[in-house]
């Protein structure tokens, strides 16, 4: 696996190729301080994860995974930074990038990197536990373009609220059983993996 790291100080970069090569399965193609030079070395190295900082001169990491996932829609970008800022998580997750964790919880960052590496979305807890506030800010939410329907609606809502399959039957007078397959309808239909997922799709999509 092919990771491009970038991140304004030297020091964290070395660190970080050092942390991510100790697992014989990732190689670090390159190293970058800027933004500009995220979007320069993406299209020299052409990895399979972008991992990158958001505050940095020149152009910030938003920016620059901005730009990346314009160009390449497929492109699987982790930030990794010591913010979390309410509006940088929500600029990520509306550009599309897979994940965002934080430095401080820097045993999860292998991890975090092979899980985005095979298609996962990863948030660090910290950031999972903003979520459902992000959510209600966000105003009603509309997913006919995917054929869903009103009460699958309503579901998906109830799911990125945090609530659970049994807190679901409830609220809405089902059986979990039908939560259940209403809820394998949705992931099907919008080819997602889990329920995490699913709550990253609501808020990317709101």
């Amino acid at each position: 696996m092919k990771v491009l790291v970038i991140d304004d100080d030297k020091l964290i970069c070395a660190s970080l190729k050092t942390i991510l090569e100790s697992d014989k399965e990732i190689t670090v193609v390159g190293l970058g301080n800027s933004g500009k030079e995220a979007v320069e070395l993406f299209y020299k190295t052409q990895p399979d994860v972008l991992l990158l900082d958001i505050r940095m001169g020149e152009m910030s990491g938003l920016d620059a995974a901005e730009a990346v996932l314009k160009m390449q829609k497929d492109a699987k970008v982790l930030f990794l930074t010591t913010f979390a800022d309410d509006e940088y998580i929500i600029k990520a997750l509306k550009i599309g990038a897979r994940g965002y964790i934080l430095k401080q919880n820097f045993e999860s960052i292998v991890p975090a990197v092979k899980a985005v590496n095979i298609g996962q979305y990863v948030f660090g807890e910290d950031i999972v536990a903003k979520l459902p506030e992000l959510l209600n800010k966000s105003g009603k939410n509309s997913f006919e373009s995917y054929g869903i329907s009103d009460k699958e609606q309503e579901i998906i809502s109830l799911v990125a609220e945090g609530l659970n399959n049994k807190e679901i039957a409830a609220k809405l007078y089902l059986s979990e059983g039908t939560v259940r397959n209403y809820l394998s309808a949705i992931l099907d239909k919008l080819n997602l993996r889990d329920r995490t997922q699913l709550a990253v799709f609501y808020f990317k999509n709101k």
